[in-house]
């Protein structure tokens, strides 16, 4: 539930577990998979890789907590940040296979504070984050709140006077504002609160043990420090009070807690086979219901989750039965980095590591024609400018980062998992580019 993500320690603890020949995956490479961002400082976390419902590959990097340089290991408990949302999303499809919710209804029937600028929007429309309502998170005082103790009606009063952003169903726009109204529907209409429904519905009844809703003022075993990247190592990250992601952001888990709930959520043990469905089923911008479909070489349903101090990572793929699942305590890119990586590794796909890839060498005139600004929104660019003989990119908010040729148009960062792909008028003059990462293809025009 953090801010922002980038364009999205030595390896001191590793564990790997080969317990099952499924489609003969390669250990060795999932483990130099990991090492390529573990050995940078760029990860510390851990790592899971199941097919068939068996455990192929299992990763330890870093220290759950570096003052009492204590390891991660299987049973170490990370916040998950944005993951959280799916099972937001499930709970309100189970309220719906109830007959307690209809996800058609507008918020109104559900939540009666909902203003009037809100008459339009339906529950399908905060689970698919195409309501229009502000992100809470992208507020300019949200800085300073994350701080502070914030009641759900004080953070929602936050944005809930500010005009919609767009008419409700026109278009996808990520907020985490529709997940604390969902929040507040889970706990209107259950009568729980959202830490004891999805502990009564989901935790208790598959035996998630290290999955609950955390607490700043509780004691949790095994719990994990966050961590900023810092030049010297890892530092602690910052406060957050855990009182305010809610069902968009709150959950803390393990890697087999994530497995477990991957294989029941699957196999029919947490919704019935239409809300399963209904649930995996793309909208706008390939968003379904607190998950992203990938439908390249197969359908993979993912979603990625940020933090203070903590990014995760969490995928299932349908076609053949594969679930990776990443949990970083250092924010950064390194976790979905891993996570593609070993999917695309699992599902049988070459996969080039940084400094695997070959570097074209193209003369500094070719590279000046890739120089300029690429508008994403009018409020995110990305600037492409050249120093000396490299090629560099800047997204609004984050450092520069040099790119390398790979093909004709085509330049990869090695620092994240992304492509530039260039593109080019009728008279060869380029006029935008399409960034590839995490599974997207964003479009930018060149100004």
């Amino acid at each position: 539930m953090s801010r922002s993500l980038p364009l999205t320690a030595a390896a001191l603890v590793s564990i790997t577990i080969s317990s099952a020949p499924a489609l003969s995956q390669d250990v060795d490479r999932m483990e130099q998979i990991v090492a390529a961002e573990a050995d940078t400082g760029a990860f510390i976390g851990n790592v899971l890789v199941a097919v068939d419902g068996d455990i192929v590959f299992e990763n330890s990097q870093g220290m759950a907590n570096y003052d009492w340089q204590i390891p991660n290991s299987p049973n170490t408990r990370f916040r998950i940040g944005s993951v959280t949302k799916q099972f937001t999303a499930a709970s309100i499809l189970m309220l719906q296979e109830r007959g307690m919710v209809d996800i058609e209804a507008p918020v109104a029937t559900y939540w009666p504070e909902a203003p009037e600028s809100w008459e339009a929007i339906t529950v399908r429309q905060l689970l698919q984050h195409t309501s229009g309502i502000p992100n809470v998170t992208s507020l300019d005082g949200f800085a300073t709140m994350k701080f502070l103790p914030t009641s759900p009606d004080e953070l929602i009063a936050t944005f809930s006077d500010l005009p919609l952003e767009f008419e409700p169903g026109e278009r996808w726009s990520y907020s985490n504002s529709n997940y604390l109204i969902l929040t507040e529907i889970v706990e209107d209409v259950s009568g729980l609160s959202y830490a004891e429904f999805v502990q009564t519905n989901i935790f208790d009844p598959l035996g998630m043990d290290s999955t609950g809703v955390d607490n700043n003022a509780a004691v949790v075993p095994h719990r994990a420090t966050g961590y900023f990247p810092g030049g010297e190592g890892p530092r602690p990250a910052d406060y957050v009070n855990m009182d305010i992601p809610q069902g968009a952001g709150a959950l803390y888990s393990t890697t087999h807690d994530l497995l477990r709930w991957q294989q029941a959520l699957f196999a029919g043990e947490v919704l019935e086979a239409e809300s399963v469905e209904l649930m995996t089923t793309p909208g706008l911008g390939n968003y379904a219901l607190g998950v992203m479909i990938d439908d390249n070489n197969g359908r993979l349903v993912w979603h990625g989750g940020g933090i203070e101090g903590f990014n995760a990572w969490l995928g299932h793929d349908t076609s053949r039965d594969i679930t990776v699942v990443v949990l970083a305590n250092q924010n950064g890119g390194a976790a979905n980095n891993i996570a593609r990586d070993l999917v695309a590794h699992a599902r049988g796909e070459e996969v080039s590591l940084p400094g695997e890839r070959a570097r074209l060498q193209l003369p500094t005139e070719t590279l000046d024609e890739y120089v300029g600004t690429f508008a994403i929104t009018a409020d995110f660019k990305i600037a492409i400018f050249r120093e000396g003989e490299t090629l560099m990119t800047q997204a609004t908010g984050q450092g520069a980062f040099p790119v390398y040729a790979a093909g004709d148009d085509v330049f990869y960062l090695e620092v994240v998992a992304a492509e530039l792909h260039f593109t080019r008028d009728d008279d060869g003059t380029v006029t935008g580019l399409v960034l590839h990462q995490g599974g997207q293809e964003v479009p930018a025009i060149k100004e």
